[in-house]
């Protein structure tokens, strides 16, 4: 039995430019900056704090949960992932079975398509009927998922998480979904 409760934070990065020098060194819009930072004061405002965060290495990730834990203002530093690229969403169960149990909240910063599919498959569809069907209309750009773990990280697994919150990050100007 696991003492520590743990909590699975699941979050698209944020508005990215269009272009950049590969896909991988895409930044963020400067809409995403403000996006990203606005999901992050909600987050401390529902009292989620991360014991760890684990990052796609990709510039708009990076920057995202810098915006993020800005907007938080928390301290933690991420564990940036190279593979959280490319990874679909079994990679991404896979790196989040292999946290540590003594971390209780992990947030996790990746791309789309993999972080919305992911978000619609762990989820067991008995959290808040508000935030399960935000959920399954879609994951734009600055989406935020927590999810309640029944167990540990190692047993974490499709349908067997509970949606507890979901939001869409947007700073007041900012009222588009663009993805």
């Amino acid at each position: 039995m696991v003492s520590t409760p743990h909590r699975l934070v699941v979050v698209r990065h944020a508005k990215a430019e269009a272009y950049g020098p590969t896909d991988f060194e895409r930044e963020l819009a400067p809409r995403g900056r403000r996006d990203a930072a606005a999901a992050g004061a909600w987050l401390a405002g529902q009292g989620v704090e991360p014991d760890a965060a684990l990052v796609s290495a990709a510039l708009r990730a990076r920057q995202t949960w810098e915006a993020l834990a800005d907007g938080a203002g928390w301290s933690v530093a991420p564990d940036l992932d190279d593979s959280l690229y490319n990874a679909d969403e079994d990679g991404v169960l896979d790196l989040v079975r292999a946290v540590d149990e003594a971390v209780g909240t992990l947030v996790v910063v990746g791309h789309n398509p993999t972080m919305g599919l992911l978000a619609q498959l762990l989820d067991d569809g008995d959290g808040p009927p508000d935030a399960v069907d935000r959920l399954m209309r879609g994951f734009p750009t600055s989406a935020t998922a927590v999810f309640e773990l029944p167990g540990g990280w190692a047993d974490v697994a499709m349908g067997r998480t509970r949606l507890t919150l979901f939001h869409v990050g947007r700073d007041s100007a900012d009222t588009a979904d663009e993805s």
